[in-house]
């Protein structure tokens, strides 16, 4: 039977690392198993680069055969449901279907009445499980353990799924997580920290990008106010442990999280996690799939 993959909340934890163990034999030029006749259908009810096509790139690499939805000129106009968009291309005999849309927990409408994997490309505000495991994977990469790291995760931690998932994730992997930002970007409940503090003793600052997409404003700030106020320049990195890595989940706005000078800096790890994320969703896909 196909698992799916909705939330990292229900993967037990040697789960979680077994994946990233799949993912790094890959990365490592491990045997890839062959899906040569199964099918994909990357259904992204939302924008995105990274996601869909690093999964696309992974599907392919895996030999599977790749349906790329496009929602502009699908039955959507013709006022079909989101509902049925999906179980018409379940009813297609489709093997994997990953998906992303603008409603959180969307997988709760289809949970028990699709027969294909479902894997979460990312629902709203909520969960990007895939996006967790390939910055897990990048972590693992650069420190060789997760006990005892400290992460910073500064900006519009309100509207990300990204912070989301990681939060609960890193710190049940034993890593101290704190966020940092405009008072009115921070979520209740989750543990604080002014801006100079937690670039300067976090073994990981990762950056997020400003949604406006969600309707998310600079409050009373300009573009200029932000980045001097909680974005990264050369000065800032300065500040930076000297182990520290610098990551995002992009895509970035650039001059507002980050300047120019630092997305390729040393401490930069932003490129390999995009490079990590085809191999964490070879693994995601081997996983729904079945296959050892």
């Amino acid at each position: 039977m196909p698992k799916n993959l909705l939330t990292l909340d229900q993967l037990s934890l040697d789960e979680v690392n077994d994946l990233l163990s799949k993912a790094q034999y890959y990365r490592d030029g491990g045997f890839v198993p062959n899906l040569q006749g199964k099918i994909a259908c990357n259904l992204f009810f939302e924008s995105s680069t990274r996601t869909q096509y690093s999964f696309q790139v992974a599907e392919e690499r895996l030999g599977m055969r790749v349906i790329s939805f496009d929602p502009e000129v699908s039955s959507l106009n013709k006022q079909e449901t989101f509902y049925d968009t999906v179980k018409a291309f379940d009813s297609f005999g489709v093997d994997a279907l990953v998906i992303r849309h603008k409603q959180n927990e969307y997988y709760k409408e289809l949970e028990g009445k699709i027969d294909a994997a479902i894997l979460n490309g990312g629902d709203g505000t909520g969960n990007h499980p895939t996006q967790s495991l390939l910055d897990l994977l990048t972590i693992k990469q650069e420190f060789g353990r997760f006990e005892g790291l400290k992460v910073a995760i500064i900006g519009d931690v309100t509207h990300s799924r990204v912070a989301h998932t990681n939060y609960d994730i890193m710190r049940k992997l034993g890593m101290e997580v704190v966020v940092s930002g405009p008072d009115f970007y921070m979520d209740k409940g989750y543990v604080t920290e002014n801006f100079e503090k937690a670039i300067t003793t976090s073994d990981v600052v990762m950056l997020l990008r400003i949604q406006f997409e969600r309707d998310a404003t600079l409050g009373d700030m300009t573009k200029e106010q932000y980045h001097e106020r909680y974005g990264l320049n050369a000065h800032n990195v300065s500040k930076l442990k000297d182990n520290a890595i610098i990551m995002h989940p992009a895509p970035v706005n650039r001059g507002y999280e980050i300047s120019d000078e630092v997305m390729e800096c040393d401490k930069s790890r932003i490129f390999k996690q995009m490079q990590n994320g085809v191999y964490v969703r070879m693994a995601a896909l081997a996983r729904s799939l079945d296959i050892d």
